[in-house]
């Protein structure tokens, strides 16, 4: 089954109002010359400027962050899929590594939020990785079989066939290191294989992509992997020019 490379940046907190115009302008004048899927998740407060921004420019919008919660109600500071929705996001992240370390977020909330992502019509990005520690460890094959069997134990097939998963090598985030295209590959492949071994159509059609310092001179040896189907990029994607060059490597 042939699957269209997804280009997702991931802006974290970072960004203000010129930034988000400057990006935006950059990403309408070139985006049409990208065959790949590009999408870009910015923090809540500049969503809508970006849609704006794109409107005229083939490129997606999504949120860093939703709620495990689809109704309305007393959730003081949550953001739900509806709203996201409303807003013109069609993606948003879930369980990133700093989420998961930093606030918490544990398997189970993970695939609350991936269910509550679907139920309005939103793509969830679901990371998934090891740390450092559990790689040396030799814990990583352990670490991912768990997190993907906490989303089949928790979220039904029709859920899971509107998923993306993003790797994340928790040690390679933000380090300037980067798996090599082998290690890449060679876990892509142990992931494509864990969700097989639960439903063969599904690890078909599933997107998954590499988060783990993807830049311009790595990219194209990054996605020359025959199970990297794109990449989830970090800092590389606060710029338009680097986050355009790593979209033009994905062919």
């Amino acid at each position: 089954m042939s699957r269209t490379m997804l280009i997702a940046g991931n802006w974290k907190m970072n960004g203000d109002a010129g930034q988000v115009d400057a990006f935006a302008r950059s990403l309408a004048a070139d985006a049409s010359a990208i065959t790949a899927d590009m999408l870009v998740c910015v923090p809540f407060v500049y969503i809508e400027r970006l849609v704006a921004g794109l409107a005229d420019a083939p490129v997606a919008v999504g949120g860093q962050n939703v709620a495990a919660e689809v109704d309305a109600g007393a959730f003081t500071g949550e953001v739900n899929g509806a709203m996201l929705a409303d807003i013109g996001c069609r993606y948003v992240i879930v369980g990133h590594s700093e989420r998961r370390a930093m606030y918490g977020e544990t398997d189970s909330v993970v695939a609350a939020k991936t269910s509550a992502a679907v139920a309005v019509g939103l793509t969830p990005i679901v990371c998934v990785g090891e740390t450092l520690e559990q790689r040396e460890a030799d814990q990583t094959e352990a670490v991912l079989a768990a997190q993907i069997g906490a989303l089949f134990e928790q979220c039904d097939a029709r859920t899971l066939a509107e998923v993306v998963i993003a790797y994340e090598p928790i040690w390679a985030i933000g380090t300037g290191r980067s798996a090599s295209p082998e290690q890449a590959q060679d876990v892509h492949a142990f992931l494509r294989g864990q969700i097989a071994d639960r439903d063969a159509t599904i690890s078909e059609s599933v997107l998954l992509l590499y988060g783990g310092s993807v830049k311009p001179d790595n990219a194209a040896a990054l996605f020359a992997g025959a199970d990297v189907d794109g990449a989830l990029i970090g800092g590389a994607s606060l710029k338009a020019d680097s986050f355009l060059d790593i979209a033009r490597a994905a062919g």
